[in-house]
């Protein structure tokens, strides 16, 4: 009787924890995706506004442009907030380890999160590069599906790399005409340019992100390295937002628990003497502490959201480490995987990322005690 009891009691709490995740991320999605297609969108001469945004994608995509990638978040979100609070959780009991007041400190906490961001970083990657491009894509301007004639002129090799992809045959004699003061012993330059990868889109760039949304198409054009793209930039944003959101979480949770004591008689010797705090001060502070860690923790959102924008063909990266290319910025951009073009926009959309964090943090942990004391009562 006693394990089915157990038994029952840890399928309440991963009931509640599974819907929480999702009411929080289903409510707060549209925000995030207003936030990313500024951050994409935007650059130093160029300022979107959220009212530009949205009627983009509500002229393209309609309403349910909003939720584009929604599926992915939700996938990745899951085990990566497992990853979070079990890794902090793991962590911090070697802190309290001997302690009798089973009580953490802030720096501690921050250390904790530091590490623990690391961690969830390296799972979400993949699941974020897919969101974000699938995002890109309710605000893009895809053309219609090509004819059987057009199909038919592309090259096997480009078909390999790029399935249902039709290069422009304007930018392609456009091309042509570039190359066409040179001596070539090619009758017909067309047909020979078609054969090489680099010519995929007719004019010598990578194809566009809408062309490259789908799992397959990505790893067959990028090849599996691309779904971490951004793992560098990613890990410092999850580290900092992991650290700074646990850290001050403590701390107003410290706070609150010295507030209740204070009409305490006796005054407690410890917390576990003080009881619980009620939901809603704990959702509050779980919010203010989500928007403290969004706003300094944005400029490598940035970063690591531009850069899963952008489509490198696993060609082209292994020209770059066979001639050792090095990552352009001074030694601090290189190092977190912040590209120089993008000093003057790091900011972009801060407001609604602390908003997005702010009350998905405030909604996921209400959402939780309130389920957790329905099922379990």
């Amino acid at each position: 009787m006693e394990d089915l009891f157990k038994n029952m009691t840890f399928a309440a709490h991963t009931s509640a924890a599974v819907g929480s995740i999702g009411l929080s991320v289903a409510l707060t999605y549209p925000i995030d995706t207003l936030k990313t297609l500024i951050q994409v969108g935007s650059d130093s001469s160029k300022q979107l506004t959220p009212a530009q945004v949205l009627h983009r994608v509500r002229t393209l995509s309609g309403n349910a442009g909003l939720y584009n990638g929604f599926g992915w978040l939700a996938l990745g979100r899951m085990p990566g907030l497992a990853a979070r609070f079990g890794t902090y959780e793991i962590l911090t009991a070697f802190y309290k380890d001997g302690r009798e007041d089973n009580y953490v400190y802030a720096s501690e906490a921050l250390m904790a999160g530091v590490a623990t961001g690391a961690v969830v970083s390296v799972i979400n990657t993949p699941f974020e590069l897919l969101k974000i491009r699938s995002q890109v894509t309710s605000a893009s301007l895809v053309p219609s599906t090509t004819s059987a004639v057009a199909t038919n002129n592309v090259s096997p090799s480009i078909a390999r790399l790029l399935r249902g992809h039709c290069m422009d045959m304007k930018s392609l004699n456009k091309s042509v005409g570039l190359l066409s003061t040179l001596n070539t012993k090619y009758p017909n330059m067309i047909s020979a340019l078609k054969d090489y990868p680099w010519m995929m889109t007719g004019s010598g760039r990578p194809p566009a992100v809408y062309n490259v949304r789908n799992p397959r198409d990505i790893v067959t054009l990028e090849g599996w390295g691309a779904l971490w793209r951004g793992l560098r930039s990613g890990i410092f944003r999850d580290s900092i937002f992991c650290g700074v959101f646990f850290s001050s979480w403590q701390v107003l949770h410290q706070a609150m628990l010295d507030w209740k004591a204070v009409s305490m008689d006796p005054p407690p010797r410890y917390d576990e003497e003080i009881g619980p705090l009620s939901p809603l001060s704990v959702s509050f502070a779980a919010g203010i502490s989500g928007s403290v860690a969004a706003a300094a923790s944005h400029c490598f959102d940035t970063a690591k959201s531009r850069s899963q924008c952008i489509v490198v063909p696993k060609f082209i990266s292994m020209e770059r480490r066979l001639l050792k290319w090095s990552r352009p910025g001074n030694r601090f951009e290189s190092f977190t995987g912040i590209h120089p073009r993008d000093r003057n926009i790091l900011f972009r959309g801060i407001w609604l990322r602390m908003a997005r964090s702010g009350v998905a943090s405030f909604l996921l942990v209400g959402s939780y005690y309130f389920a957790v004391d329905q099922l379990v009562s």
